[in-house]
């Protein structure tokens, strides 16, 4: 049984700092936008490197509730953009049947009276 709910939630996993991609991950992005594999590259990831990773990691923009969300992120709708093309790690998140921030936001709402409420960063 499945313990969140994604709609109900303002993208948290979306603002995580480093979401990696993987080559399989650029070519979906590069055919959902009819673009070579290194014009998606370019575009849509940064090399992230350091001793102990080396990672394409998906550019964000600006977001009012976190401070940053993945480039692909609807900041007003809060949804993804790429769903159908959505990188590995964004269909597995979040590995399990529950998600920890989900339930904090929940616990939140409920304490709070409010069913929109965002706890502020």
């Amino acid at each position: 049984m499945t313990r969140y709910n994604c709609l109900q939630c303002p993208g948290y996993c979306c603002s995580h700092d480093r979401i990696a991609v993987s080559d399989f991950d650029i070519q979906r992005l590069a055919r959902h936008f009819g673009l070579s594999e290194a014009d998606a590259r370019e575009r849509f990831t940064y090399r992230y490197h350091t001793a102990e990773a080396d990672e394409q990691i998906l550019r964000h923009h600006q977001d009012h509730i976190y401070k940053s969300v993945c480039r692909f992120f609807d900041r007003d709708a809060r949804r993804c953009t790429v769903y159908e093309a959505r990188p590995n790690v964004c269909r597995r998140y979040p590995y399990g049947k529950s998600c920890g921030y989900y339930t904090f936001l929940k616990f939140e709402r409920e304490h709070q009276g409010d069913d929109e409420f965002i706890p502020s960063a």
